[in-house]
């Protein structure tokens, strides 16, 4: 039985990485969009503003697309010199199908989304004075699912991930072969890091000066799904990272109840 071809004719570099951009950076515009219109407001509540609070919801929009953008390029110029991929998104941009680059990221993310949820459900349950200044504060779903789920993994795994791959292979490995697991690791681990420790301005407008306790708490329970998501990056691919954060938020708002 002949199966039927349907891959188009390759996009010449240039326009795949064009494409890769522009559909990266389209992905998390939601995401700024959610956080400017629902996560702003709620973040400074509280605060006295010397402009409108649309002014500082369009100031902090605008910024934040322009990262996003600066993060979607990278990603779309590194990731695929040191083997990260964003399959469907690639296979869309290349007039595939993107289904087909999906469905086996699918599982992966569904089942590293759960394990996410369940382990920062129980480092709260272990900790519950460390956990409770954040814990009992949070932001709408519909920005910890947008924001939090696509346009950080857009942030963190595809834009910083893939430039920290890079310049610990151009710098270790000196451009040569592949990037090695102790080097990608490196690199899963730094931005991780990085990715708790980027939640903590965000739980100190909402909860107010954080006691040490809090901070470590807040960052390790951050840094633990980024290790989570960098893996599911590097194994399967972007959309593998961004169904486990959907996923993670989902199954803590199951199990708190909001």
């Amino acid at each position: 039985m002949q199966t039927q071809a349907i891959d188009t004719k390759p996009l010449p570099a240039r326009n795949q990485t064009r494409r890769l951009f522009l559909l990266t950076w389209c992905a998390g515009l939601p995401g700024v969009l959610a956080m400017v219109w629902l996560g702003v407001p709620v973040l400074l509540q509280h605060q006295r503003l010397p402009v409108p609070m649309w002014a500082v919801g369009l100031a902090s929009g605008v910024q934040s697309a322009l990262l996003l953008a600066l993060a979607a390029f990278v990603g779309a110029r590194l990731a695929g010199k040191v083997g990260l991929r964003a399959p469907a998104i690639a296979a869309l941009a290349s007039g595939g199908v993107p289904w087909r680059a999906l469905r086996p990221q699918c599982l992966p993310g569904l089942l590293g989304g759960l394990l996410a949820g369940v382990l920062l459900w129980a480092l709260i349950a272990m900790a519950p004075q460390a956990a409770a200044p954040v814990h009992n504060l949070s932001m709408p779903l519909a920005v910890r699912l947008l924001y939090g789920g696509v346009t950080e993994e857009v942030l963190v795994r595809w834009g910083l991930m893939s430039l920290l791959v890079w310049m610990l292979w151009r710098g270790l490995q000196r451009g040569a072969g592949t990037p090695g697991p102790v080097l990608v690791s490196m690199a899963i681990a730094i931005s991780a890091l990085v990715f708790g420790l980027a939640h903590l301005p965000a739980a100190a407008a909402l909860a107010g000066p954080l006691a040490w306790p809090v901070v470590l708490h807040l960052t390790a329970a951050n840094a633990a799904f980024g290790l989570i998501a960098g893996l599911l990056f590097w194994r399967y691919g972007l959309e593998a990272a961004i169904i486990a954060h959907v996923v993670a938020h989902l199954t803590m708002a199951a199990i708190v109840g909001r």
